[in-house]
């Protein structure tokens, strides 16, 4: 993993700030994006240094599935949890069909996150 950052893309802020004090507390340093084109602007920059992507499925302007597909061709290693709200057989068949690392519904809590994040984060390429 190239290091220990995390981006959080969300467009609620408050999930993002709850998000970022939960990583933190993991042990993680965070970067956060209010919507897609922000998360690729951030990547492009900063992509070496990101070790995995938490993304919202369901944003306005690009959704996560768009923002995936992007992230993957920018960098095809990089690891994404994808955030939802609906449940996790609800979009099972685009986590497999996408090829997405990890999935954790919202709203999540510190155990559920860490639990998925250090799966994700520990996974060797």
């Amino acid at each position: 993993m190239p290091d220990s950052t995390i981006l959080i893309v969300d467009d609620d802020e408050m999930i993002r700030d709850v998000s970022a004090a939960m990583l933190e507390e993991l042990g993680f340093a965070t970067l956060a994006a209010a919507d897609g084109p922000e998360a690729l602007r951030i990547f492009r920059d900063r992509g070496d240094g990101i070790a995995l992507v938490l993304l919202d499925m369901s944003m306005p302007v690009m959704d996560g599935i768009a923002v995936f597909r992007e992230l993957r061709r920018i960098r095809p290693d990089v690891r994404v949890i994808l955030a939802s709200g609906y449940g996790e057989q609800e979009v099972e068949a685009s986590l497999g069909e996408m090829g997405v690392d990890g999935f954790v519904q919202k709203p999540f809590n510190l155990e559920e996150l860490a639990a998925v994040v250090r799966r994700v984060a520990g996974r060797q390429p």
